[in-house]
């Protein structure tokens, strides 16, 4: 019994500790979500889609255009604008994020066709990419 209180007690001290550490303060919604990772930087394998995707809606809600400059990332907050560069053949494009993925393990992003296409990437289905954010595009209304 006294050490079940013992391990309460401590269990307590923590989870009010956690409460106290102090948190960043996101303002401006998503703009200022991805104003804290501008110039971030993150290298691994990339990949595209097409085809079957195109004309179906993005989890942006906007629709996907496999001729568009625009890719699919994880965690981005949509409208950030990355930088990819192909290692291989050092071609770069701009980009926006506008959907989620991808959802194959490994990969760190899909890019529309008509951006793989910029980078030569189209025959061989993926590349080692460095990806750099470089800004937010503001939603027009």
């Amino acid at each position: 019994m006294r050490n079940l209180t013992a391990v309460a007690l401590a269990a307590l001290v923590l989870l009010a500790a956690g409460c106290l550490a102090p948190r960043p303060v996101y303002r401006g919604g998503v703009r200022g979500a991805a104003s804290l990772v501008t110039g971030l930087e993150q290298r691994g394998t990339a990949s595209f889609y097409a085809g079957s995707f195109h004309g179906r809606q993005t989890a942006s809600g906007e629709r996907y255009d496999m001729n568009a400059m625009t890719c699919a990332h994880r965690t981005l907050p949509f409208g950030t604008l990355l930088e990819v560069e192909n290692l291989g053949n050092g071609s770069t494009v701009t980009v926006r994020v506008n959907d989620r993925g991808p959802y194959v393990g490994g990969r760190i992003i899909d890019l529309s066709r008509g951006a793989a296409d910029r980078l030569g990437m189209i025959d061989s289905g993926t590349a080692d990419v460095r990806l750099r954010v470089i800004g937010f595009e503001e939603e027009e209304r």
